[in-house]
């Protein structure tokens, strides 16, 4: 089974609201909003807004080389401790791999508290002893608001200079010229080159530790992927919860990835981990733990290591009331083992409970931990007072207690700070303070509730900040923290609800900020804290604007110039500009849907999606009517639900998506610039509704709307090749529904327009070589045509060298081109062929370790060219080896086994069946009838590919048959058999063969029953078989056999000399295909002489004696010759 490929039902084109702005300016206009459509080329098309006059911003850019980039938070781990040789099978294994593989990225994944961390850091020392670190980050330490990917480039490039300083010069040259540039190019500027420059006979390496504590890491992952090439220079090493590969993260699959599952630490560690630690525990009264209570723990732990530290931290506690051993009973009467997160969970409550046992500590502990969960940025105990109200020696006091499910502690000297949660405590700690289960336990957390007395605690510092403040250095902490992060905690402390939110302290609190000057010297410092600016906001000389909706317009305007990833920033902005409008706003709305569809494409995120959607529709209710933007409104929430049908499958979004875009195209009649558009994205989501249901309407209406979209788009439009790619996928599917052959054509010649689009080095002509091959396939399996499966061979090669490992794409089309010389082989059956094939798969196979999504499939192709390289020499070992692969591949199909999984299912059956053949072993053949019947059931009727697990069932009961006898088992056949030649009419190409077999169970069962109307029936399935494999047809020899047999039933039945007559003349036709000196030649001589002399004795008549002479002569030359 191949993996072919076609053009991806092509990218929803969206039609976005972008700002207007030009490179290098000093100024941000007030209300500046456009709307630009975006196809494979963005053009601009805009609101038309007269934006109101001007305030001007003069901008003055601070900072130093390596001091001016991100630093990374001075935080030491307080993990549990790395043991010697804990981990040394996993060391060995991925020291191996990142000194001999060509990966670029080594993907470590486990489950929370399994030692991602720990394990990360015991490579960052051994790496560092080797002088190959280049950096290390830990993701959970960095403040969400800002850890866009820019800042994580800049913050190892900072990490760069100090391990290396010889790469500072590098660095500098990238602080200089990359403002602006794309992630890409800040990989390749602030990482690559710096690193190459220092000329290390190694590639370095970068450890990134807890990528799932980033809500931005698929950002980051994907521009990775122009790194792939260059391994030899830098590699990474990430930590995550999750497999990157099973998690679908956006851009992984073009990312050269090698994944390890890091599994639970073996017991042997963990005990000495508890005899080690034991020892210092202040036990009381000689009560220590005993053997039995180690092991018991080992036991309870499941080699979770942050399940063990927490216990022996627990026990460690120098400020508990209970003595260790009163506290050890209680964590040894759990009665089953951590199972994982719920045991870690159990293990929290028992130890809050102890630390905090009064109902009023318990609130104050929630507020506490909601404040810290909620904090950006380190604080002084003084400073955290005065924003959350929580006395200072109640934090001391909390900070004491909770030291003891501490998992992390920040740096020496820093004992009278404040830290972000994520920064001490174990992300599972924090997950489960803020569960819905947890309030049971009086432990549950509101970040809500957080961020709201946050928020209102920072708009009253910012309210009384003195006239004299006029720069972040004249600002104490919590002032500056206020400034910085009031918006932040107001867009998520407080509800869009205009009923809600006007009966908000914060509404009445931000009616304070009335007057341009309080405004200006917040804007200023804001500016100054966010993006290291120094600014002198003025006003036009007109007008003045002196509204906050007006100020934070502004500063969305100045962080999207700045070229800086400000987007949580921004965000904020948009959420307050939305309240403070009351919710009447459309262009705050609409730029507020911006920001999170943005990143959700980014991220994959289906909450950033839905976020959109909930923005778009209030943005879409105050443009109704003829709103010169409501067209593009609408497109844009139709774009945003289709994207979270993609993440959730719900078809009404789909369908929603479809009817706004009717709507918005009825808006844009021609000429107008965004009806290509729209006509491509309606005809994109009737293309997903055909997949989903199969009616046919919606997919003929799709190919029209690409029809008159790629009208639009004459040569040299742009956007040409995309509408091109987007009809010839209709078409395809056009051909798969009917088996028109002129869609199929049709698609093809598109298919060769949009490679003559993109010459090279055009980066999608790689793909464009394989889709046009793939068509070219399905043509030849159409028409037999060889050239076109030659040509195809010939596309698939200039693909592949295009795309060499370690490319992400490679594996794809070394499968293709190997899938295509199978075909050749089928045709000529040149084995050279089939053996460069085979080693293709096997090269495309070790390209997917697992778990990778497709190595099943290429385990599956690697055995079918196994399987077939067995046919012509009989070596067993090639189907004993297919046998293995195919166990493995099926191993790797998540349970319950889906619609697509059946080929898997029918390979096995098929190498099972031959197995069987040589060896009798019946368990094979009822195995094979196991898989048939449960790949059947995953292709309910008349779904067209029932046809080969039919084929596979149907010749397994015929071998029942034959092993038992059992005339069941032939009434099986036939009704399968009559199954399968439904689905191939004609002119399927291989109708014959399911004919031919049809025939072979009738012919089985008349002579079981002697029902001379199955003979009949029969032999007139045998002509028509004939016909259609006319000769100079492979099968044709063959064929002329079965129907010539079917003459001679007829005529031992009844003694019908026309039938025996149209017997041998169907053996005379068969000698002329095997002519002298052909191999198969004697046989043919024989079966033509047998009847020729069954017919001289049964009339007597000696017309035939000198052709039975000759036949005679020759077949005794021949035997002679043996």
């Amino acid at each position: 089974m191949g993996d072919f490929v076609h053009a991806p039902n092509a990218t929803q084109v969206h039609i976005a609201n972008e700002e207007s702005s030009q490179s290098n300016t000093v100024y941000v206009e007030w209300g500046r909003l456009g709307a630009f459509a975006s196809d494979a080329t963005q053009r601009p098309t805009r609101d038309f807004i007269n934006a109101p006059n001007a305030t001007q911003v003069n901008v003055v850019h601070q900072g130093v080389p390596l001091d001016g980039l991100p630093k990374h938070p001075e935080m030491s781990a307080k993990l549990a401790e790395y043991l010697p040789d804990s981990r040394q099978p996993e060391v060995e294994e991925l020291c191996g791999r990142e000194s001999s593989g060509t990966d670029l990225v080594l993907y470590i994944h486990g489950p929370a508290g399994i030692g991602k961390s720990t394990l990360a850091g015991h490579l960052c020392n051994k790496f560092r002893s080797e002088g190959r670190l280049a950096a290390s980050i830990f993701l959970g330490a960095v403040p969400a608001t800002t850890s866009g990917p820019e800042a994580i480039i800049k913050m190892a490039a900072r990490e760069i200079g100090l391990n290396h300083p010889r790469a500072i010069p590098k660095i500098v040259e990238a602080i200089n010229g990359c403002h602006g540039s794309s992630l890409e190019t800040h990989l390749q500027k602030y990482i690559v080159e710096p690193l190459r420059s220092l000329q290390h006979f190694q590639p370095f390496i970068i450890i990134i530790d807890a990528m799932d504590e980033w809500p931005d890491h698929p950002l980051f992952v994907k521009p990775l992927a122009s790194l792939n090439a260059q391994s030899d220079i830098v590699k990474f090493i990430v930590t995550d919860r999750l497999n990157p590969r099973a998690s679908s993260l956006p851009g992984a699959e073009s990312v050269s990835i090698y994944t390890f599952a890091l599994g639970p630490i073996r017991k042997e560690v963990i005990r000495a981990f508890f005899q080690k630690h034991f020892e210092s525990v202040p036990w009381v009264d000689g009560r220590k733990a005993t053997p039995a209570d180690v092991e018991k723990l080992t036991e309870l732990s499941e080699g979770l290591p942050v399940w063990a530290a927490t216990v022996v931290t627990l026990l460690s506690f120098r400020f508990s009331e209970s003595p260790p051993h009163r506290i050890l009973e209680e964590i040894l009467g759990s009665r089953r083992p951590v199972g994982g997160p719920k045991g870690l969970a159990e293990l929290y409550r028992k130890a809050l409970a102890r630390l905090f046992p009064d109902p009023e500590d318990r609130e104050w502990l929630r507020r506490f931990l909601g404040a810290i969960i909620s904090l950006q940025e380190p604080l002084p105990l003084f400073d955290f007072e005065t924003l959350t109200g929580i006395p200072s020696h109640l934090t001391r006091r909390i900070c004491t207690d909770l030291s003891a499910v501490q998992t992390r502690s920040p740096p020496p000297g820093s004992e009278t700070m404040v830290h972000p949660a994520a920064a001490i405590f174990h992300l599972s700690l924090l997950e489960y303070v803020q569960a819905t289960t947890t309030k049971e336990a009086g432990f549950d957390v509101s970040t809500f509730a957080s961020h709201s007395v946050l928020g209102l605690a920072c708009i009253e510092q910012v309210l009384q900040l003195p006239p004299s403040a006029s720069s972040v250095s004249h600002l104490r902490a919590h002032q500056l923290y206020a400034v910085k992060y009031w918006l932040l905690h107001l867009s998520k402390g407080t509800t869009r609800l205009k009923t809600q939110w006007v009966q908000t302290k914060h509404w009445s609190m931000l009616q304070k900020f009335s007057t341009f000057e309080t405004l200006r010297r917040w804007a200023t410092l804001f500016v100054e804290s966010v993006l290291q600016w120094n600014v002198d906001f003025t006003t036009s000389s007109q007008d003045q604007r002196d509204d906050i909706v007006s100020f934070l317009d502004c500063l969305y305007n100045a962080m999207e110039d700045s070229g800086e990833d400000c987007w949580g920033f921004q965000v904020a902005c948009m959420e307050v500009a939305v309240r403070m409008t009351n919710g009447d706003d459309d262009r705050a709305w609409t730029r507020l849907g911006e920001c999170y569809k943005a990143r959700g494409e980014g991220t994959g995120s289906l909450e950033m999606h839905e976020d959109a959607v909930a923005a778009f529709r209030c943005a879409l209710d105050l443009r109704s009517g003829l709103h010169p933007n409501r067209a593009s409104t609408l497109d844009n929430l139709a774009n945003c639900l289709s994207s979270c049908y993609n993440q959730n499958g719900n078809i009404d979004l789909l369908k929603e998506a479809t009817s706004l875009r009717r709507e918005a195209l009825g808006l844009c009649p021609p000429p107008h610039p965004l009806r290509d558009l729209l006509l491509n994205n309606i005809a994109i989501n009737l293309q997903s509704l055909y997949d989903r249901d199969g009616d046919i309407a919606k997919l003929n209406d799709a190919s029209s709307l690409h029809r008159e979209a790629l009208a639009l788009r004459p040569a040299p439009h742009p956007d040409r090749a995309s509408s091109l790619s987007n009809l010839a996928n209709t078409l395809h599917s056009h051909y798969e529904h009917y088996g028109d052959v002129a869609k199929l054509t049709e698609a093809s010649s598109l298919r060769h327009e949009v490679l003559s689009l993109c010459p090279a080095p055009h980066p999608g002509r790689a793909l464009s070589l394989n889709n046009s091959a793939s068509t070219l396939r399905s043509l030849y399996e159409h028409d037999g045509d060889v050239a076109k499966l030659i040509e195809a061979s010939s596309l698939h090669r200039e693909a592949l060298a295009l795309r060499p490992a370690p490319h992400p794409d490679c594996a794809l089309y070394l499968n293709n081109l190997a899938n295509t010389l199978g075909s050749l082989h089928d045709i000529d059956g040149d084995v050279a062929k089939l053996i460069e094939a085979s080693s293709f798969h096997r090269e495309a196979l070790a390209l997917r370790p697992a778990p990778h999504p497709d190595r099943s499939s290429s385990l599956n192709n690697l055995a079918n060219t196994l399987q077939s390289l067995y046919q012509p020499d009989g070596d067993v070992t090639k189907l004993t080896e297919a046998n293995l692969l195919l166990r493995e591949a099926l191993a790797l199909l998540p349970m319950p086994r889906s619609a697509h999984h059946w080929w898997c299912l029918d390979s096995l059956a098929d190498v099972l069946q031959l197995l069987y053949n040589r060896d009798g072993h019946i368990d094979r053949l009822n195995e094979v009838v196991s898989l048939s019947c449960e790949a059947l059931a995953l292709l309910p009727a008349p779904h067209p590919d029932r046809a080969s697990p039919l084929h596979n069932l149907a010749r397994a009961y015929q071998s029942l048959y034959k092993h038992h006898g059992n005339i069941s088992s032939l009434n099986m056949v036939e009704s399968l058999c009559r199954e399968l030649l439904a689905l191939r009419p004609a002119p399927y190409p291989h109708r014959h063969s399911s004919l031919n077999n049809l025939t072979n169970a009738l012919l089985s069962l008349y002579h079981h029953d002697g029902d001379v109307a199955k003979l009949t029936e029969a032999s007139s399935l045998h002509r028509e078989a004939l016909a259609l494999c006319p000769a100079p047809h492979p099968d044709c020899y063959a064929l002329l056999r079965y129907l010539a047999k079917t003459f001679w039933f007829q005529f031992k039945l009844n003694g019908s000399l026309d039938a025996l007559e149209e017997a041998i003349l169907l053996f005379r036709e068969r000698l002329v295909l095997r002519p002298p000196g052909s191999t198969s030649r004697q046989r043919a001589v024989k079966s033509l002489l047998r009847l020729l002399v069954e017919r001289r004795e049964a009339t007597g008549d000696d017309r035939d004696n000198t052709e039975v002479d000759d036949l005679e002569a020759e077949l005794a030359g021949l035997q002679g010759e043996e």
